[in-house]
């Protein structure tokens, strides 16, 4: 607040005011420390604004950290309550120097002789439009069937897809303006049209769906929807976001190394990644043609149950009878969990997932639960990069060498990795693709891999270069199994553990075998509604 003219500031305590001044001027300024200093310590103080709840100064303090600055705005209003001695609720206006208002709420309570914040909620003003999310939107952008098993449901298209009349983006500015105009729209976006669902608009993707971890050095990093201040999770992050945020019912989008389900376990979503090649990927831009796959992300395994039901049956009826022949039967009631992926766990994971399962086998609705062997992890990443970055490059190279410098550091060190493959190298990592699918069908012949979909919970926005590598590595090592099997892979959001910025999902993952996708939805609802009445899976 500027020279404390601010209508009703008369009836604020001095000392209060001045509190809250320095607050002001430490938000405009991004100063951290006063920042820090402006919020009681502890485990009770709580902010909380349209992404979410932070509970705890240092959950409070972490997303501080990533935030980055607040636009330039003055404080026109505030009104001031005593709710008990020492003891204050502050509510206030501000005026953005660039448009619009907002809405802050606080209770200031005066600790040994100082006032400091114990509960925040703040009320940004509107955004028509958040870029990091979408390319381009409507109410809808494009209607639908008037009726259908989808009726009213909205969809968000990962920028990869054909849409008539549209650019495909890819992610990439530079790559958005050399494109052309499509003049037909993918089978996969017509036939959630069909089925009576309207499409919302083109969300983003990290540039050329090459990343797991949601960021994009050109249009910004899509928030998460469970955690704030937490990557998102790729490269679907998009249609994850707007899905997660309540901005669209369904995300259409691709995983070919866990694009779908990394960012469905970091935001608390189902994602589908369907078997390999039942969705058809006419209208699709490719990154890697022997992985790439199509499938959805929803907040509830009731909806995403209707769109499987619908896309993969047989005649686009309601049919459960897909086109692999298998969707319509019963998977078993049993699981096993793979040694080598649970060993990979972050140590908060691991325990929350032993935990799960512990309860699940003491549960009414109790599955068998074995273990199994995959061998060896880094077998599955070595022969999947090799052979994803060699079609990547051949998809990719020749604009990328007409486009020097038009993608962003990482995804350019990828290219260029990917550039370096040779054609002895490619050949010798598909023998090896092989030989691991045929083990990935072996060990799913008669029961369902379960397992965390990810090591841990999403990042904080913040890490970056070394940090991030790592937990992509980690990540891959877990998601690229069914990749290489060509399997559908479901995640579902069973778990939550502890994190800096608070409690964080992390989703539960079951591998089926090729061709039982319907079925593997209708499983992992009754593994939902199984560990429904569990014990809370916070393990702190």
């Amino acid at each position: 607040m500027t020279d404390a003219a601010a209508r009703g500031a008369e009836t604020v305590p001095a000392d209060l005011l001045r509190a809250f001044e320095a607050y002001e001027r430490a938000i405009m300024a991004n100063d951290l420390d006063a920042l820090d200093a402006a919020f009681a310590p502890g485990e009770g103080t709580m902010r909380g604004d349209a992404a979410g709840l932070l509970v705890g100064h240092d959950a409070i303090s972490a997303f501080r950290g990533v935030r980055g600055g607040v636009p330039p705005r003055s404080i026109e209003r505030i009104e001031h309550r005593e709710l008990a001695p020492d003891v204050a609720l502050l509510v206030s206006i501000s005026r953005y120097a660039g448009g619009g208002t907002g809405l802050q709420t606080q209770i200031w309570q005066r600790i040994e002789g100082r006032w400091l914040i114990t509960a925040a909620h703040v009320t940004p003003r509107a955004q028509a439009l958040d870029r990091s999310v979408w390319r381009t939107v409507g109410d809808p952008l494009f209607q639908g069937a008037w009726e259908g098993p989808l009726e009213g449901l909205t969809v968000a298209v990962k920028d990869l897809f054909a849409i008539k009349g549209y650019r495909i983006g890819a992610g990439n500015p530079t790559y958005l303006d050399s494109a052309r105009a499509e003049t037909t729209t993918a089978a996969a976006v017509s036939d959630l049209l069909r089925a009576g669902a309207s499409l919302r608009g083109i969300a983003r993707t990290d540039e050329f769906a090459y990343s797991v971890a949601g960021d994009n050095a050109h249009y910004g990093t899509p928030p998460n929807g469970a955690l704030p201040g937490a990557l998102p999770g790729g490269s679907s992050s998009g249609p994850a976001s707007a899905v997660a945020t309540g901005q669209a019912q369904i995300g259409l989008a691709t995983d070919t190394a866990g694009s779908i389900r990394v960012p469905a376990s970091y935001q608390g979503l189902w994602g589908l990644r369907t078997t390999h090649g039942l969705v058809p990927r006419q209208g699709l831009l490719p990154l890697a043609q022997t992985f790439d796959t199509i499938g959805w992300l929803t907040r509830d395994g009731e909806t995403l149950q209707k769109v499987v039901d619908w896309c993969l049956s047989y005649d686009g009826s309601e049919s459960t009878e897909s086109v692999f022949g298998e969707s319509g039967r019963d998977l078993p009631w049993s699981f096993a969990v793979p040694t080598e992926a649970r060993d990979s766990l972050e140590p908060q994971t691991r325990e929350a997932f032993d935990a799960f399962v512990e309860a699940l086998r003491a549960g009414p609705d109790a599955p068998e639960v074995a273990e199994a062997s995959l061998g060896d992890l880094d077998e599955y990443l070595a022969a999947f990069r090799t052979v994803q970055g060699a079609e990547a490059w051949r998809n990719n190279g020749e604009w990328l060498r007409e486009h020097p410098g038009a993608v962003g550091a990482a995804v350019a060190e990828r290219f260029r990795i990917a550039s370096e493959v040779t054609a002895d190298a490619e050949s010798g990592a598909r023998t090896a693709v092989e030989s691991l699918r045929e083990r990935m069908h072996d060990a799913t012949r008669d029961t369902v891999l379960i397992m965390p979909t990810v090591p841990g919970p999403a990042p904080m926005r913040t890490h970056r270069g070394e940090r991030v590598d790592a937990v992509r590595t980690a990540t891959l090592r877990m998601t690229t199994p069914a990749a290489i099997g060509g399997m559908p892979a479901i995640s579902i959001p069973l778990l939550t553990v502890p994190s800096t910025l608070g409690p964080a999902p992390v989703g539960v993952s079951l591998i089926s075998r090729a061709g039982t996708d319907i079925a593997l939805v209708r499983l992992a609802r009754r593994l939902a509604r199984a560990a429904a009445p569990l014990p809370p899976k916070d393990p702190a």
